[in-house]
């Protein structure tokens, strides 16, 4: 029994002024709660919108197991989870463009455009990997934040005034405003991960971005978004009765 015990790793227990590590566990349950929302509302809905449902529990469950770990690796090394969090984000940010692509079906919308735009999610999340975690010196910061920001940009600008626009604009009523809703969510929601990224590598930017808190605009950031993602979409599915 002692052997076992032995092999089994004790996570400190988190200090009441640990407000990095509150958000991690916040963040977590909240995501948590909102998976369970999500999967267990599935039958109440038809056929067309249960996948909606569906990834918007999924985004949120993959979120809430990566944080149950992050939130431990903070506890034992009282740094910032990088690695781990961006396999989080490469499994979850594309499902969450995965929801245009779901809700724009009934418009006609194809699978060319989940395709671009996974891809274009999955540029921005490797390129923002390497600037904070892998070339984080000198000016690979900034210039891989800069490829990551284009990449962002053209995911703004394909569901701004692009095919996924106007795909939205033909669906209209309850379709329209779920896509406008979220595209809010890319627009001012999202904006909060540049904000972290500067916030934790070294730029031209460090006298403004310098010395923020990272992973509590990441942690908060997340949770507004993941589970706003699929409060929308839910909603759009509760209007499409």
């Amino acid at each position: 029994m002692e052997k076992i015990f032995s092999l089994m790793t004790v996570v400190p227990a988190m200090a009441t002024d640990d407000y990095v590590g509150f958000t991690f566990f916040v963040g977590c349950m909240a995501m948590m709660a909102a998976s369970a929302f999500f999967f267990l509302s599935m039958s109440s809905f038809d056929s067309k919108w249960r996948t909606s449902i569906l990834v918007s529990g999924l985004i949120t469950f993959i979120a809430a197991v990566h944080y149950w770990y992050m939130r431990d690796y903070w506890a034992t090394n009282a740094t910032s989870p990088t690695f781990f969090r961006y396999v989080d984000w490469v499994l979850t940010v594309p499902l969450m463009c995965v929801e245009f692509y779901l809700i724009l079906k009934v418009a006609g919308a194809t699978k060319q455009l989940m395709w671009k735009l996974i891809f274009l999610s999955v540029i921005m999340l490797v390129t923002g990997y390497f600037g904070e975690a892998v070339y984080n010196t000198g000016n690979g910061p900034a210039l891989w934040g800069l490829v990551s920001g284009l990449a962002y940009f053209a995911i703004v600008a394909e569901l701004w005034k692009g095919g996924a626009a106007k795909l939205a604009a033909s669906a209209g009523g309850a379709v329209q405003a779920a896509h406008t809703t979220l595209l809010k969510f890319v627009v001012i929601g999202w904006a909060i991960y540049p904000i972290g990224y500067m916030a934790g590598t070294e730029g031209w930017y460090s006298g403004i971005f310098g010395g923020l808190p990272m992973d509590v605009i990441y942690n908060v950031g997340d949770a507004i978004n993941k589970i706003g993602f699929g409060l929308v979409v839910y909603n759009l599915a509760v209007n499409s009765k």
